[in-house]
Parts: structure tokens; C-alpha cells; sequence
């Protein structure tokens, strides 16, 4: 099996891992490729992310060799064998721990940042690297997981040989691997792309995270939207710690329970970005089609929507339009007085927002489906008469419902990228 990059080996160790989500896991990432992995793990699972910062204990004259590892906590893990069979002297050991313990605060502090470390007593853990090569650095994480303090640890990696994972099993309750190719020489050649990950990737996926179990923990309310006289039905989603809310706006006739926008906004729960479902037209609107070309309208009420969620919680607003909802969700972007700081359209019709689109200010994403052809060529279009910040995203393969398998995901992944790089970096909860 061959990945294209470790954002693609994440989504799918992530839906095989699916079963685990009911325990409630802890997902801690390897760093420094192991998190991006275990990113995508944790956002399918709704667990919360961390890293797991472990260092080997070499043997002072073969330092592949490791006498044992420590984390943090104070967690040490030494194997009494290899000492004895080294005749490594206590001052052998001491030297070693004290330069390695040195580099694991230094590293932990850099990644975790000001972010208290995830308590792991009781909990089933889901260890994650991008690759298991011969096993001692995830042998290594699962002995220091175990000693503070979980209860259950699960080993998991994309990509390993059969003894590496023997060798895993040894120390970690179970073992999930996707694939274990003949032939195996290292990691990186089961990769398109296996570029270094660097430190600063590893703080951002990090801080994008939810911390807690988000779907145990998220504040969901049915809601009644006052919006230019009418009282129309909504769903509220604000995840703990929520940075942001963002807006839906349905298109095509489509309802808040659309259940494309409803697997988005789950994804944008997540990973930390609260969400607002709510129908723009009423049942009896809903049966005359042209209601839905309707964008004046439903701007309109998508800003009246704005404003009464702008007087229900302070947190900073952006829109996610799909269909004709994506030209609903610009021409509302374009008022004078629009609060919201980011628009991302799917597979939507920009193009109807007409003379309204040079004036929105928000930076916009637009993202169309390859095999979407018609609503590719009127995207380019409309890109090209927006004034703010803008990009267009085509995701190969996709048609215009994104119905075809992990195109929809890479809407999510589009989606949240965008929000969280043109949103505040955090928020009242």
C-alpha cells in the first residue's frame, strides 16, 4: 500500500481505528511524523491529540543499542538485561539520562507549548507513528504510556515489516498496522510524498486540536433563528474551547439536515470550530424552486441569522456556503457592516452573487470538484472578479456532491485549514 502523504495515511488509519472511538481514547502522536498521522486519528475518533515525547537510553559505546527510555513525568523505563549484559556502570546510566532528559523537556516544551500534558491514567491509548522501522521507538512509547499510567495501549502505524511488529507486541496490548509489505527497507519508501515534518507543524496541529473528549463533552442545542421576521429552525454546536462559529448556508433547497454540511460540520467540530445549521427557507418557501435562486433573500437572512447568533455568543463568525448557498453566503459577506472573517464555498455558485462579488472583503475559498465541470468553469469566473483574498481549490475526482469515497473529507480538511488560518487563534468558550 502506497501513500501519497501522511495527511492521506491519517485518514485512513483513522477509519480503521473507528471502532475504538467508543473507549473514549487518548491519540498521542510520535513527533515529529507521527503527528500529522495521528491528527487525522484523532479527528475520527473525536479524541483529544497530544504527543508522546520519548527518548532511548543508548548504550554510551552503541548508542543504537537502548538500555531503556524515559518520558515525561518523570517515567523511566530500563532494561535490566541489556545494563548487565553492557556492564554499564551507574555512572554510564546517569550520563546518558541526564542528556537525554535535558532534550525531552526541550522538546516537550517546544511542542506542547503552555498546553498541560493529557493525563493518561485509566484510559485506553492510541499510540501513532507515520512508520514503524524496527520497533524500539514505539516499544519505547508504549512502556512509557503504560507506565503513567493507562490502562490499555494500542500501537498504531500505516506501514511496518512483520518483526517490528512483533517486537511492539510485546509491550503494547494491541497492534494496528494497514499494511506490512515484503521487502520493507524503511518507511519512506511506502510514501509519494515523505518530506520532513517540521517542528512548527507539529505546535500548529497541536494547538488546532481539541483537547477532552470533544463529542462528550460538546454543548449541542436545537435552536429557533430570528432572521428577518422569521423563526426558523437551527442546530448550535460549540465544542469546548471553540475559536470561532461557523455558518451554514444550505443550498439547492437543502435543509440543516443536509447530511453532506452535517459530516463537515461534525469534521469542523472537531477539530475545535463551533457550527450553525439552520434552514434559510420555510417548509412552504421550499416547494416554489425558485425561491432557491432567490439570493437577495436569502443573503438577507443569513445576515439577520448573523447578528442574532452576534448577540447569543461573542465568538467570531465565518460562512460556509454550498450550492446557491455559496452565493448567499458572499453577497452576505459583501454588506458594509458583515462581521464575518472567512467564506468557503463547496461546489458552490459564486456566479450568482454577480455584481456583488468585487465588494466582499473576507478572504474566500472555492472549492469544486474536477469532474464538476460546469460549476468549475463558473467558479474560475467568479474568482476572477473577487477583490479579497482568494484562492480556488479543485479536488480530483470529486463531482459536484462529492459523493465519491475521501472527497468529502478533503472538503472538511480544505475547510478547516482555511478557518483556522484566517480566524483567531482562540476564543471564549
Amino acid at each position: 500500500m502506497l501513500y501519497t502523504d501522511r495527511d492521506d495515511a491519517g485518514r485512513r488509519l483513522g477509519t480503521a481505528l473507528g471502532p475504538y472511538a467508543a473507549d473514549r481514547p487518548v491519540v498521542l502522536g510520535l513527533p515529529r511524523g507521527g503527528v500529522p498521522v495521528a491528527f487525522h486519528v484523532a479527528r475520527a475518533l473525536g479524541a483529544p491529540l497530544d504527543v508522546i515525547v520519548v527518548r532511548k537510553l543508548g548504550v554510551p559505546y552503541q548508542p543504537e543499542l537502548a538500555f531503556g527510555a524515559i518520558g515525561e513525568g518523570g517515567v523511566r523505563v530500563i532494561s535490566d538485561d541489556i545494563v548487565r549484559r553492557g556492564r554499564l556502570a551507574a555512572q554510564d546510566i546517569a550520563s546518558v539520562e541526564r542528556a537525554e532528559q535535558a532534550e525531552l523537556v526541550r522538546r516537550a516544551a517546544r511542542y506542547r507549548a503552555d498546553r498541560p500534558r493529557e493525563d493518561l491514567r485509566g484510559r485506553t491509548v492510541i499510540v501513532v507513528d507515520d512508520g514503524i522501522a524496527t520497533g524500539a521507538t514505539a516499544a519505547a512509547a508504549c512502556q512509557v504510556v503504560r507506565a503513567q499510567g493507562a490502562a490499555r495501549v494500542v500501537m498504531a502505524a500505516p506501514v511496518a515489516p512483520p518483526d517490528a511488529l512483533n517486537r511492539v507486541a510485546e509491550v503494547a496490548d494491541e497492534v494496528v498496522c494497514l499494511s506490512t509489505p515484503p521487502g520493507f527497507s524503511s518507511v519512506g519508501q511506502w510514501y509519494r510524498d515523505f518530506s520532513q515534518t517540521p517542528d512548527e507543524e507539529v505546535v500548529s496541529l497541536l494547538a488546532r486540536a481539541p483537547r477532552g473528549p470533544a463529542a462528550a463533552q460538546q454543548a449541542d442545542a436545537q435552536v429557533v433563528v430570528e432572521a428577518s421576521g422569521l423563526r426558523l429552525p437551527g442546530e448550535l454546536s460549540l465544542p469546548p474551547g471553540a475559536r470561532a462559529v461557523v455558518v451554514f448556508a444550505h443550498g439547492s433547497g437543502s435543509s440543516r439536515h443536509s447530511p453532506r454540511n452535517r459530516r463537515v460540520a461534525t469534521d469542523l467540530n472537531r477539530a475545535g470550530l463551533g457550527t450553525l445549521l439552520f434552514d434559510l427557507l420555510t417548509p412552504a418557501e421550499e416547494a416554489d424552486r425558485s425561491n432557491v435562486f432567490d439570493i437577495g433573500t436569502l443573503a438577507a437572512r443569513l445576515g439577520a441569522a448573523t447578528a442574532w447568533l452576534g448577540a447569543l455568543t461573542p465568538l467570531p463568525q465565518a460562512y460556509f456556503g454550498a450550492s446557491t448557498g455559496a452565493a448567499a453566503a458572499l453577497a452576505a459577506a459583501a454588506a458594509p457592516d458583515s462581521p464575518v472573517f472567512a467564506v468557503v464555498s463547496r461546489g458552490g455558485r459564486p456566479d450568482l452573487a454577480g455584481p456583488l462579488l468585487p465588494a466582499v472583503r473576507a478572504p474566500t475559498l472555492l472549492i469544486v470538484g474536477s469532474e464538476d465541470h460546469l460549476v468549475l468553469t463558473l467558479n474560475r469566473e467568479a474568482q476572477a472578479r473577487l477583490r479579497c483574498e482568494n484562492r480556488l481549490e479543485v479536488v480530483e475526482g470529486a463531482t459536484h456532491l462529492f459523493e465519491e469515497p475521501g472527497t468529502l473529507e478533503a472538503v472538511s480538511v480544505l475547510a478547516e485549514r482555511w478557518f483556522t488560518a484566517h480566524g483567531p487563534a482562540s476564543g471564549p468558550a
